[in-house]
């Protein structure tokens, strides 16, 4: 079905009446609800009668402080929970970095390492700091952790093979 003067006036009317783009829809029939706000759009409708529902705001969900907690799990592989008994080096949260080496966004030079460690959000992050191997952005132990070549990825996180 097509755009109608007397569809037109009634697209009018209830659009000033504070119906949503679905509701005239279904009232018009055999249109859609894009079509509706297209024809509202082209037609330059704005003012819209507010519901009452809409002039109260809703209350908004309280975040928790803790939603970028880090936990260490053991990996996971199918249904199978796999605890690793051996590491070759420790997981990079792990590295006990001096306080002394660390570094603000604003402390960072080209000779410092770039990794970050922690929450952005919480007062406790920071950057590694350490001297940075060369030509990276990281130092010699978080390079080794940023840039493995993907067969080993894949070779560490197959389970050792058990008879």
């Amino acid at each position: 079905m097509g755009w109608t003067d007397e569809r037109v006036e009634l697209l009018k009317k209830l659009w000033a009446d504070g119906l949503s783009a679905s509701q005239i829809a279904a009232q018009l029939g055999g249109i859609t609800r894009n079509a509706v706000i297209g024809k509202v759009h082209r037609l330059g409708l704005s003012g819209r009668a507010k519901s009452p529902s809409s002039s109260a705001p809703r209350p908004r969900k309280a975040r928790s402080s803790g939603h970028m907690l880090r936990v260490q799990r053991p990996q996971m592989r199918g249904n199978t929970a796999l605890a690793y008994d051996y590491q070759e080096e420790p997981e990079p949260e792990l590295i006990e970095i001096p306080i002394e080496q660390r570094k603000t966004l604003l402390q960072l030079t080209e000779k410092t390492c770039h990794w970050p460690v922690g929450d952005p959000g919480s007062t406790d992050f920071f950057f590694c700091g350490g001297e940075s191997a060369e030509d990276k952005p990281y130092c010699t132990f978080h390079s080794r952790v940023a840039f493995q070549p993907a067969s080993d990825r894949r070779r560490d996180k197959r389970p050792p093979y058990r008879s």
